[in-house]
């Protein structure tokens, strides 16, 4: 999804609605509001993610719990939703609500010294695929290579207070599957750069596969390796905040 919207602290949501304790009350809370796809509800707590469903599952962070009832309306609608207007309303008031995530020490991996050389080619694919399909007009990002990543290929994350944009590149996947492989994952998560930067809801839907197409990637969210020294399925993630389709 796109970033947070800023409220105005002063307004105050007088909403006297009984909150919701756990999955199973939410999601009677929300089929009371109109949910009717979805078979089941789960709790994460995942910072990067929000709200997120597919294959009957509704995904939902915990803070949303104590969301007012026009929040989990909008998540209704989000699902829900038979035009892209009403769906992108929809994701600008979930993120709106103020959800507040436990802090932890830990921090964003960085590119190990060894592999600077690859991020910094990476670096120069970015400047020139941004040329080639984007017309220059992505803004600047931190490319880092990840040597935590294992079964995913790479993902892009979107900027919030005091962290920057970044993409992030799996070093397990170049060794396995090579440059070509790499670059073609690159171009995909620049195509979520482009989805956060253009305010379109970060995921697989119709706009990522129109700009897939048109920057000649495979419109996927996964797709089938076939190189040597090994086969796999990759996976790659969505951005920071996003509410996906799975």
């Amino acid at each position: 999804m796109t970033r947070a919207l800023r409220r105005d602290p002063a307004q105050l949501d007088l909403d006297f609605t009984p909150r919701p304790g756990d999955a199973d009350e939410l999601f009677n809370v929300l089929c009371g509001l109109g949910l009717r796809s979805i078979r089941r509800c789960r709790l994460t707590r995942n910072r990067n993610v929000m709200v997120s469903f597919g294959r009957g599952e509704l995904r939902v962070h915990e803070g949303y719990l104590g969301a007012p009832t026009r929040v989990l309306q909008a998540i209704v609608t989000f699902v829900e939703g038979r035009t892209r207007g009403e769906r992108r309303a929809a994701q600008q008031e979930i993120v709106s609500f103020p959800v507040r995530t436990p802090r932890t020490p830990a921090r964003r991996e960085r590119t190990h010294p060894d592999d600077e050389a690859i991020a910094q080619e990476l670096a120069v694919w970015h400047r020139r695929y941004n040329m080639r399909h984007f017309n220059s007009k992505l803004r600047p990002i931190d490319i880092r290579v990840s040597r935590r990543m294992k079964s995913r290929l790479g993902h892009y994350t979107a900027g919030t207070p005091g962290e920057p944009a970044e993409i992030a590149i799996s070093l397990s996947h170049l060794r396995r599957h090579g440059w070509e492989e790499t670059l073609h994952t690159l171009l995909h998560e620049m195509v979520h750069q482009w989805q956060d930067e253009a305010g379109h809801t970060i995921d697989h839907g119709a706009t990522f596969r129109a700009k897939a197409r048109e920057v000649g990637i495979a419109p996927l969210a996964r797709r089938a390796l076939t190189s040597k020294p090994a086969r796999g399925l990759g996976f790659q993630t969505l951005g920071r905040r996003a509410a996906r389709e799975s």
